[in-house]
């Protein structure tokens, strides 16, 4: 059986929420209006017995000002104006009424001694009543959470299904967890659906970026193996200057090519069994990548100075990071002019800092590069250090170029 919406289970919540508290309220002051009415006739009839057989009338009529009770006397000659007055000192009450004598007006007397409550018990009458108050607004407060929190109810259970699913490291049957049929016809089984649908199409995609990774790492490694193994026979042949010349520059291709499958491969990975968390060394993988892009630096008077003050140790992709600090210093060795040296690689504790002179056509470039004034190799950079908790950031100006990478 479908269930009402959430806003009408809300807007009735709500409603029988208010006509609670209403009944209770008007419960409560028709008895206090009820009791008071008891009160008064019961000390009215308290104050007769007390004075049995002698019967005194509360309430009396004067037609003369002279005949009121003393304290009344000089106030009633003044010619007081039709209505009800009260003496509190006296413990008197008059109504002025029309009458048919000389002054036009009459006097009732009500003498309310011995009825009225004493100023002492007024104090606990009012205490009395702030905890009858207090004790509806605390049941007011009780009911109202009380409802609303069934009202809210598959809300909050909807929130928990998915506060328990880990959305950083889906599987294939999460989405089975939400179990929207459970949650009816309403706006919250809407969003439940919506939620396991997502969740299901997202998880396929996971099964098949894992899939497409793990095809795609053997069936392009493969082939880069194969050429490879034919660089290194021919090298072993007896070849040409120039022949030697083509060979290396195909060595130094397929590296790169290598490099590159391995960059990709990396960034579309969602997880790599575990090496976001290996601990490893720095300053190796950073000579590695100096050695290896030299050759960018042939036939540029350009010197390299690799400062090392420290060896630090840190957390992550150790083949993210080598492909990181390779890109980095690859367009540092790409953009630096002949003659405009040094290219200075500081190591230390906390970051690794490549800083490079560059020409005028150089910065051009750089700062028209992306939004953020990057090329390829450095947009990339900046996805490795996202996977990995790095932060990197390029500084371009008119005479060098730093990029920093810290951890």
């Amino acid at each position: 059986m479908p269930r009402q919406s959430l806003r009408k289970r809300v807007e009735y919540a709500f409603a029988w929420c208010v006509v609670g508290l209403s009944v209770a309220w008007g419960l409560a002051f028709y008895a206090a209006i009820r009791f008071s009415e008891d009160r008064v006739v019961v000390n009215q009839l308290q104050r007769a017995a007390e004075n049995y057989p002698d019967l005194t009338m509360s309430l009396r009529g004067y037609d003369d000002a002279g005949s009121l009770p003393e304290p009344l006397r000089e106030w009633a000659q003044a010619g007081p104006d039709e209505g009800m007055y009260e003496f509190v000192a006296e413990e008197l009450h008059v109504a002025v009424v029309p009458a048919n004598n000389a002054r036009g007006r009459a006097f009732v007397v009500f003498d309310v001694a011995g009825i009225e409550a004493a100023s002492s018990e007024d104090w606990w009458w009012l205490l009395g009543i702030t905890g009858v108050v207090g004790v509806l607004g605390a049941l007011g407060f009780g009911l109202g959470v009380l409802v609303m929190r069934r009202a809210v109810a598959p809300v909050v259970q909807l929130a928990d299904v998915v506060v328990g699913i880990d959305l950083e490291h889906l599987s294939a049957g999460d989405h089975k967890l939400i179990e929207s049929s459970r949650f009816g016809r309403d706006e919250v089984g809407v969003l439940a659906g919506a939620i396991e649908k997502t969740l299901e199409r997202i998880s396929a995609f996971v099964v098949r970026e894992r899939d497409f990774t793990g095809s795609a790492s053997h069936e392009l490694r493969t082939p880069i193996t194969v050429i490879s193994g034919a660089v290194e026979l021919l090298e072993q042949s007896d070849l040409s200057e120039e022949d030697v010349k083509a060979v290396d520059r195909i060595r130094r291709a397929t590296l790169e090519m290598k490099s590159t499958i391995e960059m990709f491969l990396c960034i579309a990975r969602e997880s790599d069994d575990g090496l976001y968390g290996e601990e490893f060394l720095v300053s190796p993988l950073v000579n590695r990548a100096v050695d290896q892009q030299r050759y960018l630096l042939n036939g540029k008077c350009v010197e390299v100075d690799v400062e090392s003050g420290a060896t630090p140790i840190i957390r992550g992709h150790p083949q993210a990071f080598l492909i990181a600090i390779t890109n980095m210093v690859r367009n540092a060795f790409e953009q630096t002019p002949n003659g405009q040296g040094p290219i200075t690689v500081l190591l230390t504790e906390h970051e690794l800092l490549i800083t490079n002179r560059v020409g005028g056509d150089e910065v051009g470039r750089l700062e028209s590069a992306g939004s953020d004034g990057q090329g390829l190799g450095l947009g990339i950079v900046q996805r490795l250090c996202e996977h990995n908790g790095w932060e990197f950031f390029l500084q371009v100006d008119e005479a060098q170029v730093s990029a920093c990478l810290s951890w």
